[in-house]
């Protein structure tokens, strides 16, 4: 059985309240004050509403504590809780008091609302006003040098976004130069006769600059990598001759286009670091191509690696612009350039030293450079701690590129929403003999997979109806699914997106655009 009780009105229990309440715009201006602390402080209300700040009932200390502290708090994060004050009464009387404080919207106005407790023990509350004015005697001592701190932060942020707006212009150049031909390539092949074969030089035009989009774009990825800590190294023992031979290999086209005299010193076969063959390799071929780059045509560039005192060196040195005494600090820096990007036709990112330095960072590696001066050559020196192979171990040596065997046929379901890409794949499949189709939804993937039971599957992960993780697990599930060979071709090329790739059952993972080599090098060997 209940008892019904009649509850006051709530006007009644607020008046009435077992605590003070109080409401203040956020200026202090007391707006209503209820009965309760009224009487705690001997005041009628029309002698506090819109008469008195709560501050001015505040002890000195205290308004400093609430303008340095409370007042900010308040405006980041809206409360304040058991927050130990003093309030002086009619008679000047300190009555200790624990409030808590809400910033609150009423329509356009922010209000603040007091909640107060009158409390006994003040020693907390003195404590804690002691702390607060050291600590604000402290704040104003030091308040000239975070202000002379606060200068010289807005001139580095300054700085900052000039070079930030110079790697943005930069970089829309450096996509804008690869695209330009190959949009004229296309034209021509608009305009020229729709059977026959297109000229081999357009192809080569085509083959060029979706080499170089592809190059900026891997280093925009790998300096995000580096900078984020995400950056996983595949290290082994491997020789410094094979990959200095690679990189040569690979840096000799634009020696050649730019006339240089390229000299390549290899070291003794046993010179061997632990490393990934693929990304110290990536960074000799960046001090190669920078060599280039920044040296007239016709000039020599030269490749050197030895050891001493247990470490490889490796020596890339030009006669090339030089580095201004300067400048030899700050070129390994993010989105650093030796002159506006404007001065330059064969300028860069600004990014490419800064991830070669990254990079030997990984390796337990460094790198420095050296100077005479403007015009007179630069000198890169890499450092690497040399390796110690066991007895019975054999160290990699990076391979020089070379022909791969041709497709045997196969049957391939290529499933992606960008319709020319998947088109494009087709033909390129047709080419070495392959029967290859295309659909660009997972739905109509698990209808191809039925009907034309492919042997390989190249699956995008970003499609409209399902992601392709979900349409692997699907594909595995479905019969002669688990024997078929499943690739992720993909614009996610995280390490976190490879492994689930592997997770949700695809043998490998490429990231496009796609390295035609690596697929043809999968299709053949499974």
């Amino acid at each position: 059985m209940t008892t019904s009780v009649a509850l006051p009105a709530v006007e009644v229990l607020y008046e009435q309240a077992g605590c003070g309440l109080l409401i203040t715009n956020t200026s202090g201006l007391i707006l209503r004050a209820n009965a309760t602390l009224c009487a705690w402080l001997g005041f009628e209300s029309d002698e506090l509403v819109d008469r008195v700040r709560i501050q001015e009932r505040l002890p000195v200390g205290a308004r400093l504590f609430h303008q340095t502290h409370c007042e900010p708090i308040l405006q980041m994060q809206g409360s304040l809780a058991e927050l130990q004050v003093e309030l002086f009464d009619r008679q000047q009387q300190r009555v200790p008091m624990l409030a808590n404080i809400a910033r609150r919207r009423h329509g356009d106005t922010l209000l603040d609302e007091w909640a107060l407790f009158v409390v006994k023990d003040r020693r907390s509350y003195e404590r804690e006003l002691l702390t607060a004015r050291k600590s604000a005697e402290r704040a104003l001592a030091a308040q000239l040098e975070a202000e002379q701190q606060l200068r010289a932060l807005n001139a580095e942020l300054s700085d900052a976004d000039r070079r930030k707006d110079e790697f943005l212009a930069t970089l829309s150049h450096e996509l804008r130069n690869p695209l330009a031909p190959m949009r004229s390539a296309l034209e021509v092949l608009k305009l020229g006769r729709t059977d026959a074969p297109p000229p081999a030089r357009l192809l080569a035009v085509f083959d060029r600059q979706l080499h170089h989009l592809t190059h900026l774009v891997d280093d925009l990825m790998d300096i995000s990598r580096i900078t984020q800590n995400r950056m996983e190294l595949r290290r082994a023992p491997v020789a410094l001759a094979g990959i200095l031979q690679s990189a040569a290999h690979d840096a000799q086209p634009q020696m050649t286009a730019a006339g240089h005299a390229l000299s390549v010193t290899l070291p003794d076969p046993d010179l061997v670091v632990n490393a990934d063959i693929t990304r110290l390799t990536q960074v000799v071929v960046n001090l190669l191509t920078n060599a280039a780059k920044y040296t007239p045509d016709g000039g020599a560039i030269a490749l050197r690696c030895w050891h001493e005192d247990g470490q490889a060196l490796i020596e890339v040195r030009d006669n090339g612009i030089g580095i201004p005494p300067e400048a030899l600090d700050s070129v390994f820096g993010m989105f650093s350039q030796l002159k506006p990007a404007l001065d330059r036709s064969k300028g860069g990112l600004g990014i490419g030293l800064a991830l070669v330095r990254g990079i030997l960072a990984l390796h337990g590696g460094s790198i420095g450079a050296h100077s005479d001066g403007e015009g007179r050559g630069s000198t890169f020196t890499v450092r690497l701690p040399l390796a110690i192979i066991p007895a019975r171990s054999q160290a990699a040596t990076a391979a020089v590129p070379g022909a791969t065997a041709p497709l045997h046929p196969k049957r391939i379901l290529i499933v992606d929403d960008n319709v020319d890409a998947a088109d494009t794949l087709v033909m390129f499949m047709e080419l070495y003999g392959c029967a290859a189709r295309a659909v660009h939804t997972g739905g109509a993937a698990l209808e191809a997979l039925a009907e034309f039971a492919p042997e390989v599957a190249l699956f995008d992960i970003g499609l409209p109806d399902m992601n392709g993780y979900e349409l692997a697990r699907r594909a595995r599930a479905l019969p002669g699914g688990a024997g078929m060979l499943l690739i992720a071709a993909t614009g996610w090329g995280q390490e976190a997106d490879k492994q689930l790739a592997m997770d949700a059952g695809f043998d490998h993972h490429l990231t496009k655009p796609i390295d035609f080599d690596k697929l043809r090098s999968l299709l053949e060997n499974g």
